[in-house]
């Protein structure tokens, strides 16, 4: 039995390394200031060819193209080529109107037989300008982002460093008016990328060059075949890992803003971050010979390892921690309270150190999404934490045996079932009369759970082996006037 025991308490505290990981990575983050400071930065201003593929985004390229039109870069040394994948909207319409009104600025490659994907659209492009010897430089982009005005030459300083072969910007969330789901993508930014990214760059390996901002040189770009990988749903972070593998360094600039528009409902968000799940379990699997090997240097730490796997094993962990206090239960009911206290006592103090941190590190974004940044893993799980914080306030109620036994068995399955009720929204978000629920169940719920349920998922989709098709998220142009 002490075996058991043992192996339960070990599926347990499986669920503490995801906040533990957490918390590891916040602490880099926080140095991250000292870090910079001993990286060569400095104005360079490198000829910079603007890939946008483009496939139907009449609604949301015309602003794109006047902002890259504004930035603040040398206009000699910039040059915009949208790569419009067979569409059939008005974005052709449009592309020539703006390259009308940029002459020698914007340029329009048409692909008369689209609907690959977006590595493809982009590897066309590449081969289009690839002959031509003027570019140095190559920023990917979405056709739906918006460039601050300084973002490309805050990116581009990097390469005063001969080592550094790629960089990537902060990509915020500002769709305006934004709703709750706004709200809570927003606050995940400042943990995924504010936060997860400077924490990488103290590491020194890069997990993803974000998808809408990956500048790369070209000495990077051709070190990896000059194309974009066509294998994977997550053409981004392929890149990232093979330009590292290349024996070149990958940053991340917080100073460098780029915006995007988010998707607004439940399923908008599910089909996104299942492709990126997806992508990711492709390139655990693509990569499998980097894991924790230091030949691969930083890229095959244990620290960037830790980060990259409490996030894409996030489901594994909870559904071990339940399964673990729900066998303790059985076999131990004393010992499985014991572990519960624990694993929650954990609990709040990552939750307190996190999310308080994440607030501060983005004050601007925190002041927007702190009601979204307290109640990230939802009420249910809150309540647990209170308990674990401060059980007298609970005390008084004088629960019967029987409610004790009820409540512990449910708080143990809640380790791993509210993965199920966060994906049951969106299944409710399809029904019109109880679609207004869904906004207040999922702060009952979690957003970090709904997370976890999109992730598992993506796990579900591969082992079935559905087809990897590109599904593009769908935008409507609502970037807020402030923002561009």
């Amino acid at each position: 039995m002490i075996a058991v025991d043992i192996v339960l308490l070990a599926f347990v505290a499986a669920g503490a390394i995801p906040p533990v990981v957490g918390v590891y990575t916040f602490v880099l983050a926080s140095v991250h200031v000292l870090h910079l400071r001993r990286e060569t930065v400095a104005p360079v201003f490198p000829r910079v060819a603007i890939v946008v593929p483009a496939w139907n985004e009449a609604a949301v390229l015309g602003r794109t193209l006047d902002r890259l039109a504004a930035l603040e870069y040398p206009r000699e040394a910039l040059r915009v080529y949208v790569v419009d994948d067979a569409s059939t909207d008005a974005t052709p319409e449009l592309v020539r109107e703006k390259a009308a009104e940029h002459p020698g600025l914007i340029f329009h490659l048409r692909r008369e037989h689209g609907g690959q994907g977006k590595a493809h659209t982009i590897n066309h492009g590449l081969r289009s300008i690839g002959a031509d010897g003027w570019y140095e430089a190559i920023l990917i982009i979405d056709a739906d982002v918006i460039l601050t005005a300084q973002s490309l030459r805050r990116m581009t300083r990097h390469f005063a460093s001969e080592d550094v072969g790629a960089v990537t910007a902060y990509i915020k969330e500002g769709s305006r008016p934004e709703n709750y789901l706004n709200r809570f993508v927003a606050f995940e930014y400042v943990t995924a990328q504010a936060v997860a990214r400077r924490a990488q760059n103290v590491l020194g390996a890069q997990a993803c060059l974000a998808g809408g901002a990956q500048l790369l040189t070209r000495a990077s770009l051709e070190a990896v075949g000059a194309r974009i990988d066509t294998s994977t749903l997550a053409e981004d972070t392929a890149t990232t890992f093979k330009v590292q593998l290349a024996g070149r360094r990958v940053v991340f600039d917080p100073t460098a803003v780029v915006w995007a528009e988010e998707p607004r409902d439940i399923a908008g968000l599910w089909k996104q971050r299942l492709r990126w799940g997806r992508g990711n379990v492709q390139i655990t699997r693509a990569f499998g010979r980097v894991w924790l090997r230091r030949r691969n240097g930083a890229l095959g730490g244990i620290g960037f390892a830790a980060i990259w796997f409490s996030t894409t094993m996030m489901p594994v962990f909870m559904t071990l921690s339940s399964a673990g206090l729900l066998g303790l239960f059985a076999v131990d009911r004393s010992l499985s309270g014991h572990a519960f206290r624990l694993l929650l006592g954990v609990n709040v103090v990552t939750y307190l150190f996190i999310t308080l941190s994440a607030i501060s590190i983005d004050p601007v974004t925190g002041r927007r999404t702190w009601r979204e940044a307290i109640l990230f893993p939802g009420v249910v799980s809150l309540l647990f934490i209170a308990y674990a914080a401060y059980p007298p306030v609970f005390n008084h109620l004088k629960p019967s045996a029987a409610v004790v036994t009820a409540v512990a068995l449910f708080a143990y399955a809640w380790q791993a079932g509210c993965m199920l009720c966060a994906a049951l929204l969106g299944r409710l978000e399809t029904v019109p009369v109880a679609r207004v629920a869904v906004p207040p169940l999922l702060y009952v719920i979690g957003y970090g759970p709904l997370l976890a349920a999109m992730t598992a998922a993506a796990y579900v989709k591969e082992l079935r082996g559905a087809e990897m098709r590109w599904e593009k998220t769908q935008k409507s142009g609502k970037i807020g006037e402030a923002l561009r």
